[in-house]
This record gives structure tokens, C-alpha cells and sequence, in this order.
């Protein structure tokens, strides 16, 4: 996130995803009792940190950095605090969840157990190694132990099968179940639970 107003509007989403409204004291009650939403609400104050001045962040970030790491530890993911991620996040089980650094992800997204968002690298031939990272817009849905990898952009509104693999490009309000992932469905509706809209 790139402002602050940004990181708070992003966490006030993420608590309304969680909940299906948002008060302050559910954001304490979702970090005491929602092993998915900790490490949400970590990267969220990992990210709120980075704008902070320097004295500030010299001391807080690291702290920010190494909660995050230990929270996500307990979820039994990998969810890096530098990921991109927008406003609504919703993460659904979550063991298992693997997020490269180099992802981007979405407003409204839901991502369940398993879930694996990776590096794939193209190969030239002179050797040239060109690595690509996958991007899911807006209100996707991406079910139990997906993978999709590469330069790949998942249309706004389209749902992964559960155990889809996906190494293309999905268009938008689109259906994708298999290995490798196949379109069966166009002009879905997105499947949003607690949709923020912030």
C-alpha cells in the first residue's frame, strides 16, 4: 500500500470481509481468535510502516516484519509482507497457502487452503531467464488448492475450480476447472461474500 489512508482502508475492508461489518474491536477480536485474519492484519501494519519516518520505521518494521513471519508461521502459510494485495481480502482455511512476493493481488479476492500463487520463469534460448508472477483482479475466487503460476492475469470476477492448475490468462467472469485449467463457463457471477466496498 502505498499510503497510509491506504493500509487503514485496506484493513477496514479486509475486517468487513472477515465479520460482514467493521468496528474497530473486531479487527482485536479477528487477530485473538481468526488464525486466517492475523496474518492479513500483520502485512496490513507491515505495509502502514514502510511510510512512517525513518526513526519510526527503523525501530517498528522489523517488529511488524517478525509478527507477520510468526503469525503466518501458525497459519501454516506463506503470505509475504511485501505482497500487493487490495482492500478485501479473504482468506478461507489458508493452510497451505503459498504467495509469491512478486503477485499481485486484487480488491475483494477470496483465496482458500492450499492455494498456491507462483513464480513461473520463461526460458530463451541464450539462457535468459525471465521470471513472471501472476495477477488476480478483482472479486476472484480462487478455491482449494489451485495453482496458478506465471505472467498470467485472472479477469476480474472469475472462479478457480478447486485443484485447478492455470498457466494462462483468464478472461473475465470466467469459469476455470482442470489440469490445465479450462475455461467451461464465461460471464459468471462473481462470488463475493461480504463484498466491501470502500
Amino acid at each position: 500500500m502505498s499510503s497510509r489512508l491506504d493500509a487503514w482502508q485496506a484493513l477496514k475492508a479486509d475486517t468487513y470481509r472477515e465479520f460482514g461489518r467493521y468496528q474497530w474491536w473486531l479487527v482485536l477480536k479477528g487477530f485473538v481468535l481468526r488464525r486466517t485474519f492475523r496474518p492479513v492484519l500483520t502485512l496490513r501494519i507491515s505495509q502502514k510502516f514502510l511510510d512512517y519516518p525513518a526513526p519510526v520505521k527503523t525501530l517498528l518494521l522489523p517488529v511488524a516484519r517478525g509478527l507477520h513471519r510468526i503469525v503466518c508461521h501458525w497459519a501454516g502459510m506463506d503470505l509475504p509482507w511485501k505482497t500487493s494485495m487490495g482492500a478485501g481480502l479473504s482468506l478461507t482455511h489458508g493452510w497451505g497457502l503459498v504467495v509469491s512476493p512478486g503477485a499481485v493481488i486484487g480488491r475483494n479476492v477470496t483465496i482458500f487452503h492450499g492455494v498456491t500463487l507462483g513464480r513461473r520463469d520463461r526460458i530463451a534460448s541464450d539462457g535468459v531467464r525471465t521470471p513472471g508472477y501472476p495477477t488476480i483482479e478483482d472479486e476472484v475466487w480462487i478455491g482449494p488448492h489451485a495453482i496458478i503460476v506465471g505472467d498470467v492475469v485472472i479477469g476480474r470476477g472469475s472462479r478457480i475450480a478447486g485443484g485447478a492448475c492455470v498457466f494462462n490468462s483468464v478472461p473475465p467472469y470466467s469459469i476455470v476447472v482442470g489440469n490445465p485449467g479450462d475455461i467451461v463457463k464465461s460471464n459468471c457471477t462473481p462470488d463475493v461474500p461480504n463484498q466491501a466496498i470502500f
